[in-house]
């Protein structure tokens, strides 16, 4: 059984560089990387040559258009693994992850998807990461836990039947964000079984205060959040979910005494409302 790990990336370089060093040094080689470049210039050639001559089984693939989740599908349609995952560019493994991966799906054969832990957000957040089975009915409560893209693992089959990303959400387009949390919400309810797998680790940096000047944050924010918004129409939640999802981002930072929090929740609120009722009226 190999993992097909799709790497899209555009605008970095450095990063790109550290990511594929990490994967050089697993202990389970059976794995292939499938790197979607989005990039108009050839910034990554050295990189891409160093880690050939590495031995790190790598495919260069290039894309023009500027879009996370269509790069991610062309990625799946030129994987040859069973399993494919989806580190960011920016993003790193641990040496045994993929060992840890492939090792739950060789003892779960019934197993269609994995959810591994992101360190840093875990650790930041302070919470400890879920174990077992993900639930369809926590999930549509936005109560299942996290499944970031970079710590993603699913079955090609499932991927294919579920027709890969959504493109109109993620990275790049109006809906920022997202793509995941679609997909996961889509695979359970097909009644795909999952389950998370806290000793598979994967690194990225997590900040729980935005960075940035207020106009990028509060921009940047609102756009992430229509992804969200996107959700709340396109899985038709139940409706105190939505308004939970509208009120608390203002109400509990006013409750803590905290203005700015709450000025940024407003902008969290409004692109949610902006999701959907795009979606709602728009999309489907």
């Amino acid at each position: 059984m190999k993992v097909s790990l799709v790497l899209a990336t555009v605008g970095r370089t450095a990063e790109v560089g550290r990511c594929l060093q990490s994967l050089v040094t697993q202990t389970d080689a059976i794995f292939e990387v499938v790197l979607v470049d989005q990039n108009r210039d050839d910034r990554l050639r050295p990189i891409v040559e160093a880690s050939l001559e590495a031995g790190l089984p790598l495919r260069h693939l290039r894309m023009d258009k500027g879009n996370l989740s269509l790069a991610r599908n062309l990625g799946i349609l030129q994987s040859t693994g069973e399993i494919i995952g989806f580190p960011d560019d920016d993003c790193w493994y641990e040496p045994d992850t993929i060992a840890e991966i492939r090792h739950l799906f060789l003892t779960k054969t019934a197993l269609q998807g994995v959810i591994a832990c992101w360190v840093e957000q875990a650790v930041t957040r302070k919470k400890m990461m879920i174990i077992g089975s993900l639930s369809l009915k926590s999930w549509r409560k936005y109560r299942g836990g996290d499944a970031s893209s970079i710590s993603l693992f699913l079955r090609k089959d499932l991927l294919h039947l579920l027709g890969g990303f959504d493109c109109r959400l993620g990275v790049g387009q109006w809906y920022g964000a997202a793509e995941e949390i679609d997909l996961v919400l889509r695979s359970l309810s097909l009644g795909a079984s999952m389950d998370y797998c806290p000793t598979a680790k994967v690194h990225h940096a997590f900040f729980n205060v935005p960075k940035g000047d207020r106009r990028t944050i509060y921009r940047n924010a609102r756009n992430r959040a229509r992804g969200t918004g996107a959700i709340y129409a396109k899985h038709r939640l139940g409706l105190w979910i939505i308004l939970r999802g509208l009120v608390a981002p203002i109400s509990i930072p006013l409750f803590r005494g905290k203005l700015l929090t709450a000025v940024y929740g407003f902008f969290v609120a409004l692109g949610r409302v902006e999701g959907f009722l795009r979606w709602k009226f728009s999309e489907e």
